[in-house]
């Protein structure tokens, strides 16, 4: 998955501000302890970070 499509996503699950604010401020444990934003920086695959911002925000599978 492209970061592209990673942030429009996002934008479309969470609306577009909110979407920035999770990405930048919300702490994932499935991510090591990282915000959206460092563990895309630090490589891990857009599609991994979908996942677990998915499971932390029960996403309905639908949607997923």
């Amino acid at each position: 998955m492209r970061i592209t499509v990673f942030r429009r996503l996002m934008a479309e699950e969470f609306g577009p501000g909110r979407a920035q604010v999770l990405a930048r401020d919300h702490v994932l444990s499935g991510l090591g302890g990282r915000t959206v934003d460092q563990a895309l920086t630090a490589g891990i695959p857009a599609k991994d970070v979908w996942r677990e911002v998915c499971d932390a925000f029960d996403v309905p599978r639908e949607r997923r």
